[in-house]
Order: C-alpha cells, then structure tokens, then sequence
C-alpha cells in the first residue's frame, strides 16, 4: 500500500495583551489534540494495512486448500459448503478494510490537497521572486513571511502605503477562504525600543501585528472573525541579532494561513472509532 505522510499544524503561538492567555491555551491544545489525532490515525492505518495483509494470505491459503481438496478428491467437484462460506467471509472481511483504509487515505489526502492548493494560490498572488516575501508550509501550515521594510518604518507600527500592494494579494487568497483563519505575528530585532509611545519590544511586535489585522479588516475586506494579531517580539529570530543585516532578517512579520482543519478530521475521527469497537 501506498505511504501516508501525515502533516499536521502546530501552533507554538505566544500571545500578548491582543491575544489572552486563554485563547493561546485553546489554541495550542487543540493543536495538540490534532496532533495526537494524526499520530494515532497514523498508528490505526498502519494497523489495518497489516491486518489486510494477514488476511490476503489468509485468502490465498484458503483457496489453495479447496484447489487441492478438489484435485485430491474427484468426488468433490464443488467447495463444501462451509469452505465457500469462510471464503466469501473472508472476501467480505477484506472488502470492509479496504473502504476503511480508503476512508483514511482520502481524509489524509484531502487536508494535504487543501495545503497545496493554498500555497500555489499564495504564490501566484504574491509572486515567487520576491527576496522580501516568503511562502512554504511548516507542519502542514501555510505561512507567508514579509519583510518589515515592505510593511512599517523603522520603530514605527504604522503601515506604509505601499505596503497595502502587498496585503491586498494576500487578502485576496484569505477572502476565497472563508473557512479559514489568519494569525498575524509581529516580530522584532533585539534593540530596545527608544520610544515614549511604546514600552519596548513586545509592544511594537503587538501594534504592528494589530496594525496588519486593521488593514486587512478595514481596507482589504477581511472577515474580522477570520484575524488573529500576536506578538513574539524579538525572541523567536531567525538568525542571530549581531549584525545590522541579520537584525533587518529578523525584523518581520509572519502571516500564517489556518485551515479550519476539524472538519477534515471528523472522518478520520469516526472511522477510528470504528475501527476500534471492532478490536
């Protein structure tokens, strides 16, 4: 059979005074509870794969010993009755972990589908060759990466206008989604903020981030419901804060595209339970 890679989300989000400590919690143990969906479905595939395998042995051993009863004995020209019923037992049997592996596989394939088909939508609204703007997929999410020269001004939380260019093509993949969310996370280099406006560098990641939401709410059209603004402030760099350059690296802010991923594992939910009142 074929390999299921399974890739799932996670959502190691730190929240600030935009995003409660609660909401972070939800959050992350529904990430978790995926996760443990994921890894146990995994396991139960596996299971039955191995189960169907048993069985097709055992298949081929039963029509084996009926070929050979009914050459030994020239008395016999049909099964007897009880061999074909075990037979068509066995065919029955085998049929029914087919449809549960199939269940499984399509569950699976679907959510990877959805996760493509959001980056090559994604890429072809931002475009590939742009060095300030990245998009790829982490865990079977979606997050696109901006430079913060494309977005705000140094020390400053308020959007450019050229920056809505930018927003507005990915707005414009969130709005055909309305099935899903999109976390804005700001994310700053490690010099202390100068400033008599904001406390320090959790604030700024914050108001940038809430600054995006605004934007993507008030001019780009984005369901309201569909926006989640977060702060990491300087502690989650990319690379290390010990040069100019390398501060501008860091200096960022991180879109991430959620898929609604429940209903994708309703299926997949079911059909474990299923497969485990049958042990």
């Amino acid at each position: 059979m074929k390999k299921i890679t399974v890739v799932v989300a996670a959502l190691m989000l730190t929240f600030t005074s935009c995003v409660s400590k609660k909401k972070y919690a939800e959050l992350e143990n529904k990430n978790k509870e995926i996760q443990d969906l994921l890894n146990s479905a995994t396991v139960k595939l596996n299971n039955c794969l191995t189960e169907k395998s048993a069985m097709s042995d055992q298949l081929d051993y039963l029509k084996k010993n009926n070929s050979d009863l009914i050459n030994s004995s020239k008395e016999l020209t049909v099964l007897t009755t009880k061999g074909a019923e075990n037979l068509e037992k066995s065919l029955e049997s085998l049929k029914e972990k087919d449809l549960k592996i199939s269940r499984l596989q399509d569950a699976l394939s679907k959510k990877d589908s959805v996760t493509l088909a959001l980056v090559t939508s994604l890429k072809k609204e931002v475009g590939l060759n742009d060095p300030d703007i990245n998009v790829n997929v982490e865990k079977g999410v979606v997050f696109i990466s901006i430079a913060d020269n494309l977005l705000f001004k140094s020390g400053s939380y308020e959007v450019s206008p050229g920056a809505k260019t930018v927003l507005g093509k990915v707005a414009k993949v969130i709005n055909s989604k309305p099935d899903f969310e999109c976390m804005v996370e700001g994310h700053t280099d490690n010099v202390p903020i100068k400033n008599t406006v904001l406390l320090d560098n959790w604030d700024l990641s914050v108001k940038r981030a809430t600054s995006i939401v605004r934007v993507l709410q008030n001019d780009l059209g984005v369901d309201p419901k569909q926006l989640i603004p977060a702060g990491r402030s300087y502690f989650i760099p990319l690379v290390a804060n010990d040069t100019p350059e390398n501060r501008a690296k860091n200096r960022r802010t991180k879109i991430i595209i959620l898929p609604k991923i429940d209903q994708f594992y309703d299926m997949i939910e079911k059909e474990m339970k299923s497969l485990s009142e049958e042990k």
